[in-house]
């Protein structure tokens, strides 16, 4: 079987890893009240993702594009935990950048 591969940044290849997704997504979650079956789902999901690509390699970018998208939805303190660790922000205007837009989009959700 031909193992279904991930592009990090660098072009490095690596064989997809269904627990480092998920022990990531447990550790950006650490004391909030997010349920594991929830992440396990999550993990799940990023798998068929990559699993289901006709070339068999995805870009780690759009894993975890995909991942920040499920962590905004489910609770905004991980989000930016993983957020934070994922985009590696380089000052600390970049990282509020990125504040002020989950900020933005959930008034926009609440004005709703």
């Amino acid at each position: 079987q031909i193992p279904h591969l991930v592009v990090k940044k660098d072009g490095r290849r690596e064989r997809f890893d269904r627990e480092k997704v998920l022990s990531r997504l447990i550790k950006a979650c650490q004391k909030r009240a997010v349920p594991v079956k929830t992440l396990e789902l999550i993990a799940d999901r990023v798998e068929s993702m990559v699993q289901e690509s006709p070339d068999r390699e995805v870009p780690t970018v759009q894993v975890g594009e995909f991942l920040m998208e499920r962590l905004r939805e489910l609770d905004k303190v991980a989000f930016v935990r993983f957020a934070s660790v994922y985009r590696d922000f380089k000052d600390v205007d970049q990282f509020m950048a990125t504040l002020k837009g989950l900020l933005d989009s959930t008034r926009d959700t609440s004005d709703r």
